[in-house]
């Protein structure tokens, strides 16, 4: 058999997650308090950002006037290479109307210091939210639910598929075929059964299954990794060092512990990153920036750099490149924030007009239809993310939950529903509290649907509220 040398040219569009990028999507995510944290971390560490003096509107450079002065320096040319962000986020139609710091304090002293606690959200919770976004059947949310509700502080699952099919009366395939959805739900890797399907459940999602040498690396010889037996692993699998190596990086980037990072639940305070007011018939949104710095590149930005050496230009060259981001990625996070309270707005005003009880279905794909952005930045910037209502502070993903079919074709959201279980239990007789059944009829009488006896029981569950007997023995 002959063997030959070729050389192939082949052509393929890449994603590349450059760190700027990186740094614009992490931003997405953060909390009112870890984003000012990481305003003030970047204001000491990069000699090229400053805050600017005062609050005037007509002396306070906008995000725009502040990227063409970037891009006026003498380093134009580099500044000019990074990557656009309207083609990330989408183009919009309108900029926002973003709240001036004063409004944001007049504002927070009307909501009372006790709405402003929240709780932690928790691993359970967080899963909970995303098992009935999915579009799972309701028996498939069911073991769905049996098997979040086995799972460590860590995440892994505590019960056999045995286990699992005998509580929910299912078969141990049926079991197996809902783990593996929930194994890829935020955080991927959530309900394995050890760390070695925890990191290759985590590799298929990052599509690094098809190197079959990375996969027998986790799959059977984590022990040696961890050892630092490499010898053995570099003959065996025809590696050198440096190719040894490579892997290592991508093992260790993995989560071994994807629950570990949620709280117990305790409560926390909230500063609400978001207000909505009602102002005669329309609701009005305002950004909450008190305390975030108004960012400008320093007058370092327009210095003669002629005399540098090539190392401290590229030293400043960075430094520019970075402060100029992150004054254009501050921006269009808080435009995108706005945006999608906009659109929050919108769908469920039923909700900000009369409370839970009209709160409508909602998911995130709804949202990123309506302002023409990717789910992912969706749910990135509703996470950790709350808002003042007139009818308290809530999460920005409270707003998204499932449906009920009504008999009349419309649909009522899930948490309507809880609210009303919630209510009529509030309201019962303490001697003689409402069976499921019962809560059943009233939901029928108030709503117009049909809703099964452990459904409700479901909802009563899911709001840590005990039966009936339970309820009558406390009393």
């Amino acid at each position: 058999m002959a063997l030959e040398l070729r050389q192939q040219l082949k052509l393929a569009q890449q994603l590349v997650m450059t760190p700027q990028l990186q740094q614009a999507i992490k931003l997405l995510q953060l909390s009112r308090l870890e984003l000012l944290e990481t305003v003030q971390q970047e204001l000491l560490d990069n000699p090229f950002l400053e805050e600017s003096a005062g609050d005037d509107p007509a002396t306070a450079e906008q995000p725009e006037s502040r990227q063409d002065a970037a891009e006026e320096g003498v380093y134009d040319k580099e500044l000019a290479r990074d990557a656009d962000w309207e083609d990330y986020l989408g183009e919009f139609a309108s900029t926002p109307r973003l709240a001036q710091s004063r409004e944001s304090e007049s504002a927070e002293e009307i909501s009372p210091l006790e709405a402003r606690y929240a709780a932690k959200p928790t691993l359970e919770g967080h899963l909970l939210w995303q098992l009935r976004l999915s579009t799972l059947s309701e028996r498939q949310k069911e073991i769905g639910e049996a098997i979040i509700g086995n799972l460590s502080s860590s995440g892994y699952l505590q019960a056999t598929l045995e286990e699992i099919a005998a509580l929910t009366r299912s078969s141990p395939e049926e079991v197996q075929t809902v783990l593996q959805r929930v194994q890829l739900f935020d955080p991927v890797g959530v309900a394995a059964r050890d760390a070695r399907e925890c990191l290759l459940v985590q590799l298929k999602n990052l599509h690094y299954d098809r190197d079959p040498v990375l996969l027998e690396l986790v799959q059977s010889h984590l022990e040696d990794l961890e050892a630092k037996r490499y010898k053995p692993l570099l003959r065996k699998f025809k590696l050198d060092m440096e190719e040894l190596k490579e892997y290592l990086e991508i093992i260790q980037s993995l989560d071994p512990l994807p629950g570990a990072s949620f709280g117990g639940g305790e409560p926390t305070f909230v500063s609400p990153d978001v207000f909505v007011y009602k102002m005669g018939d329309e609701f009005v949104i305002l950004l909450n920036e008190d305390g975030l710095p108004q960012l400008q590149l320093s007058s370092l930005s327009r210095m003669d750099m002629d005399a540098a050496s090539e190392k401290e230009k590229e030293y400043c060259t960075e430094k520019m490149r970075s402060a100029s981001w992150l004054i254009k990625s501050l921006y269009q996070r808080q435009r995108t924030l706005y945006k999608v309270m906009e659109s929050i707005v919108r769908h469920q005003q039923a909700f900000f007009e009369d409370g839970v009880t009209k709160l409508a279905p909602l998911i995130l794909k709804d949202i990123a239809d309506d302002i023409g952005m990717h789910e992912s930045t969706v749910s990135r910037i509703t996470t950790n993310k709350y808002v003042a209502t007139p009818h308290g502070i809530f999460e920005l993903k409270f707003f998204f939950n499932s449906g009920l079919a009504l008999d009349d074709g419309s649909h009522v959201g899930s948490e309507s529903v809880k609210a009303l279980i919630k209510k009529f239990i509030a309201e019962e007789d303490a001697k003689a509290p409402l069976s499921d059944e019962r809560i059943g009829e009233m939901l029928k009488e108030h709503l117009k649907v049909n809703i099964a006896r452990r459904t409700v029981a479901k909802y009563r569950t899911a709001l840590d509220i005990p039966s009936s007997s339970k309820r009558k023995e406390h009393f």
